[in-house]
């Protein structure tokens, strides 16, 4: 149980970082997706890390 809520973390980590980079990717210009698509996709991203975090969380806390 322990390595789940472990990789649940990582799972995490990894689309906050996702996250950040799609939303720096708003200030550079010349890049590819248009702006908005960036935006929507780093606001995603941010909300399953959210959600990854709370489970992760919720888990350690029952376990």
């Amino acid at each position: 149980m322990a390595s789940t809520i472990f990789w649940i973390f990582v799972v995490g980590i990894g689309l906050f970082i996702g996250a950040l980079f799609n939303a720096m990717s708003v200030k550079k210009p010349g890049f590819y997706p248009p702006k908005r698509v960036l935006k929507r996709r780093a606001v995603l991203l941010a909300a399953l890390g959210s959600i990854s975090f709370l489970l992760g969380m919720l888990l350690s806390a029952f376990k």
